[in-house]
């Protein structure tokens, strides 16, 4: 497995705990929550900008994205 695999795998793992964190939701629940209004795929798409944000700033953008898909959290 190449290294920006590995890297990219890492930061959606910080990613989705942040996530479940802030929304006070499982990790698992917050997992399927991204995964199901396709807020992981555009991590996977932009994580060479992504990576480079805060953690925070990139959470408001991943619930503000999942909230216009149709998420309530």
């Amino acid at each position: 497995m190449s290294q920006l695999v590995i890297d990219k795998i890492e930061y959606l793992i910080l990613l989705v705990a942040a996530f479940a964190s802030r929304c006070k939701v499982t990790e698992g629940q917050a997992y399927r929550y991204l995964s199901e209004y396709g807020a992981l795929l555009l991590c996977d798409k932009h994580y060479n900008v992504m990576h480079t944000l805060s953690v925070d700033e990139n959470i408001d953008t991943l619930r503000s994205y999942c909230q216009r898909k149709g998420g309530s959290l």
